[in-house]
């Protein structure tokens, strides 16, 4: 019996595969619209800001008869202005109604202290404080109404004005000590050591 042939296996070569390396894909930056510089205001509008801090001087200042005159002149000159005419408007408004409320305040100030003790007793501290000031203006020797007006910038705390006030008080009328001992309008002020030395300390 013939032995079998001896069958040799026959491999394929082994190809070495290469790796090829991916491309490189460049990051592309995002192509955002540029930003544009911004607008620059026209004549009309730079005009209408100049003349609307002008009449808002006068607001803060409280001449508000002269801030609503400014304020309508602007509005005549730079109404298509809209931005600034809408301001305008708006402090126009306050400013008359100011003007209407003053109309109708007391001129003498036994008066207008009268008034702001009631704002005072009803706890609208701003509104005394205006009657006080109001009634200074007219009788700056009142040590009364330099007490008052004490009482409400301690309220509305405002400690070193209320100080000031109160010792010019006492120095018109030094009587008022005894009763800013016992004063619950006063309590705000009483943890300084300047109310200490005001209102307890004997005077020489």
């Amino acid at each position: 019996m013939a032995g079998r042939e001896k069958r040799v296996a026959v491999t394929a070569p082994r190809v070495k595969k290469t790796h090829t390396p991916a491309r490189a894909v460049r990051a592309q930056r995002p192509s955002g619209s540029q930003i544009s510089p911004p607008r620059q205001p026209t004549v009309d509008e730079t005009a209408a800001l100049h003349a609307f801090d002008r009449a808002h001087r006068e607001f803060t200042r409280g001449r508000f008869q002269e801030a609503r005159n400014q304020f309508r002149l602007l509005l005549d000159r730079f109404v298509q202005v809209a931005e600034v005419a809408a301001r305008a408007r708006t402090y126009l408004a306050i400013s008359e109604s100011r003007l209407r409320t003053e109309s109708m305040l007391p001129r003498d100030a036994d008066s207008l202290y009268d008034r702001g003790v009631i704002e005072l007793n009803r706890g609208e501290y701003v509104a005394a404080q205006e009657m006080f000031e109001r009634a200074l203006k007219r009788e700056p020797e009142a040590a009364h109404i330099h007490y008052g007006l004490a009482a409400t910038r301690a309220r509305l705390g405002s400690i070193d004005l209320a100080l000031q006030s109160l010792q010019r008080a006492l120095d018109l009328q030094p009587t008022l000590r005894v009763r800013a001992q016992h004063d619950q309008d006063l309590t705000p002020l009483r943890n300084d050591p300047d109310f200490d030395k005001l209102v307890f300390a004997p005077r020489m």
